[in-house]
């Protein structure tokens, strides 16, 4: 098994108890470590990304900057920063905002059962999206999301919704220091 093939697999309060084959752990509904990154411009709009069509669930959908799985031994934050430079080619300082679970069908029989690190990053310039992964992107005011997600809630991915459900505005607004 390749270590980007593998997720790990963690108790109620996120402690390791074993490794898994990712679509495994997807198809049986396991719960796993993951990580989500949100990028906020200084003119205060977000960074979102569609998912490529091509993705093994949730293509096409908008969401967050980024999201991965750590790799066996790999740190949280270290994951946060390999994944926004693998799929937006961008580095910026991020902080940690919240460990949060999650369980969700997101289609194709596969289910998300994630507790999930979540960092929030300041970046001003340019993305460079991997077309393997990112479909498109877009800068987006937290009105406008607000607004579009209750429009158009299926174009969005389910992280995301609760992201923006449960954290809202603060992910716009929170001061950053370096994780």
């Amino acid at each position: 098994m390749k270590s980007d093939d593998t997720v790990i697999l963690v108790d109620e309060g996120d402690r390791q108890i074993g490794l898994a084959p990712k679509l495994a752990a997807h198809l049986d509904g396991a719960r796993h470590r993951a990580i989500s990154v949100c990028i906020v411009d200084s003119g205060g709009r977000m960074l979102l990304q569609r998912r490529a069509p091509e993705k093994y669930h949730s293509g096409g959908l908008w969401t967050n900057a980024c999201c991965t799985h750590p790799r066996p031994g790999e740190r949280t934050d270290q994951s946060a920063r390999r994944r926004l430079r693998e799929e937006l080619g961008i580095a910026c300082p991020l902080r940690f905002v919240a460990r949060i679970h999650y369980r969700a069908e997101v289609g194709g029989g596969l289910v998300e059962d994630e507790i999930v690190h979540l960092f929030v990053g300041d970046y001003d310039g340019e993305a460079s999206p991997d077309p393997r992964e990112v479909a498109d992107v877009a800068w987006r005011s937290y009105e406008d999301l607000i607004d579009d997600i209750a429009a158009k809630p299926d174009a969005y991915t389910y992280w995301f919704r609760y992201y923006m459900t449960h954290f809202g505005r603060k992910l716009f607004t929170a001061p950053l220091s370096a994780a």
